[in-house]
This record gives structure tokens, C-alpha cells and sequence, in this order.
């Protein structure tokens, strides 16, 4: 029998591993805070879609905001390439703009369903173990947790059968379509996969944790290895010890668990960027005095040798 506290680190895990798989790629294409306006612009697709709806059922709202956030990046990027407007400059417009029309319908036609930024914004992972679901009378466990299980398997799967792909467009998109591969078809797949794993996780652990673990353990993960393979690796295994580790600290210092993550997410970044063998601060530092040391040091620095 799992326990209350098991079932809120299985879904921490669930979150941070989805999120870190299609975070790399972000990161790699130095996109990261796509996730971001992903996140925050998918607002009024929830609300339209309970407004169609009139419940609050995961699907439709997963379904509608879904679309949303696909619109979000089709349209950041017609901004982008149409206009005379920095793609960064675009992702603002698009967001904010959404964000903003989804807070309008919320106060118009859903002011009195718990149905609110805060939500999107924040979340409760602590809520999880009472979120059930319930299946012709059987308890089936936590709703969020086969929702995030059910995302985990098709981020891995995704990137299973579009792995040398994915590969390719994320270090050369023009090498990738020179070579006759669908770079809009990855791209979308990419961003679809952003946008469902945003969408499900920030209903438990909200949208400023799904943020960051979209970003910190794949940049944490990239100080360490320049195979795609182990990154993914690494990056996968910061977001687990962020989610276990950022639970245990929270209970240590009686605070929000969503806040604790990120704040172990963080520490594991700097950890790293200090202490890395070959991109972190001190390891450069030792490189750099060691190559521009001269001759005559490297000659006295040697340990003498035995007749």
C-alpha cells in the first residue's frame, strides 16, 4: 500500500523526468523558455474548454489547452519570421497576450469555479494522494499520476523513434532539412511534447516548477557531457533527485514542496557548475592555469624519476 508521501515523490518523479527528457531539447535549441510562455499562454484554452464542457474533466481541458499551445508556438513563430520582431520579442507578445485573455474569461464567465491563475500559476503537489480516481467503483490511485505516467511514456517513445532526428535538428536544423529529414514535423512533435508534459504537470505542481524543471536539470545535465544520450540520462536522474531531495527538504524546513524542488534543483546547478571536471568554474579555472603555466614550472612541477 502506497503511502501518502509515496505517492507525492512518485509524482514529482513522474513530472521532473518528463519535463527534464523534453527540456534537453529546449535547452539545446535555446528555446528554454518556450515552456514558460507554453505554460501561461494555454490559460484560455482551459477556460473554453470548461466553458464548453461545463466541467472541469482533465481531458478536455488537456485537449484544449493543448491546442492552445500549439497555437502559441505557430503563431510565435510566424511572428518571428514574418515580422521585424526577435523571436524572444514574439514569445512575450503571444504569451502575455494569451495569459491575459484567459484571466478576461475567467472573471466573465467563470468567476465562481475554482477555476483561477493561481491554480495554473502555483499548483499543490501535496494535494495529489486525494485527487483519486475512481473506476467503476475501484480506486485506481491518484488521477495525476496516470496522467503524468501515461505523458512520461509518450515523451519516451517520441523520442525513441525520432532519436537521430531530434538529434540532428537540435544541434543543425539546416543540416537536418539538407538531409531531406521533416524539420516542421520534429519541431511541432517537439513542441507538442512540451506542451502536453506542461499541461500535466502544472495541474499538481503548477507552472513555475514545471518551468524549472524544464530548464535547471538539462542545463545542469549539460555542464557534465556532450553525448545526447548521456545527457538525457543525466538529465532524467537530476530531475528524480530534485523531486526526492526537494520533498525531504520541505518537510525539513516545514515549507512549499513545489518551492522545495526548485530550490534543489538549484543547488544541484550550482554544485555543478562549481565543481564539473570540464565546464565547471573551478575546473576551467584549473585548466586555464595549467595551460598558460610556463615550461620551466611544468619542468620543476614534475616528480624526479629513480635512477
Amino acid at each position: 500500500m502506497i503511502t501518502s508521501t509515496g505517492w507525492i515523490i512518485i509524482t514529482g518523479i513522474l513530472a521532473a523526468t518528463s519535463c527534464a527528457l523534453v527540456g534537453t531539447f529546449l535547452v539545446l535549441r535555446k528555446m528554454s523558455l518556450m515552456g514558460d510562455a507554453i505554460s501561461h499562454a494555454v490559460l484560455p484554452g482551459i477556460v473554453i474548454a470548461f466553458l464548453i464542457t461545463a466541467s472541469r474533466n482533465t481531458f478536455p481541458m488537456l485537449i484544449g489547452a493543448g491546442i492552445v499551445g500549439l497555437f502559441t508556438v505557430w503563431l510565435t513563430e510566424q511572428l518571428s519570421k514574418k515580422g521585424r520582431i526577435f523571436h524572444d520579442a514574439s514569445m512575450g507578445i503571444v504569451f502575455t497576450t494569451l495569459f491575459a485573455i484567459g484571466v478576461i474569461l475567467i472573471s466573465l464567465y467563470a468567476g465562481n469555479v475554482d477555476i483561477d491563475q493561481e491554480c495554473v500559476l502555483y499548483g499543490e503537489i501535496a494535494y495529489v494522494p486525494w485527487d483519486l480516481w475512481i473506476w467503476q467503483g475501484t480506486n485506481m490511485g491518484p488521477r495525476p499520476v496516470w496522467i503524468l505516467g501515461l505523458v512520461l511514456i509518450m515523451n519516451i517513445t517520441f523520442i525513441t523513434l525520432m532519436y537521430k532526428e531530434l538529434k540532428t535538428y537540435s544541434f543543425s536544423p539546416q543540416l537536418a532539412a539538407t538531409l531531406g529529414m521533416p524539420v516542421g514535423l520534429i519541431h511541432y512533435g517537439l513542441m507538442g511534447s512540451v506542451s502536453f508534459t506542461t499541461i500535466a504537470s502544472f495541474e499538481s505542481v503548477g507552472a513555475i516548477l514545471v518551468v524549472a524543471l524544464l530548464i535547471v536539470p538539462p542545463a545542469t545535465a549539460y555542464l557534465l557531457t556532450d553525448r545526447l544520450h548521456r545527457l538525457l540520462l543525466l538529465a532524467a536522474f537530476f530531475g528524480i533527485t530534485s523531486a526526492v531531495g526537494g520533498y525531504y527538504l520541505a518537510l525539513w524546513i516545514n515549507s512549499s514542496i513545489a518551492g522545495a524542488i526548485a530550490v534543489f534543483a538549484g543547488i544541484q546547478f550550482a554544485l555543478v557548475f562549481l565543481l564539473a571536471p570540464k565546464y565547471g568554474l573551478i575546473g576551467r579555472k584549473i585548466r586555464q592555469q595549467i595551460r598558460y603555466k610556463s615550461p620551466k614550472d611544468a619542468i620543476l612541477s614534475q616528480e624526479p624519476t629513480l635512477p
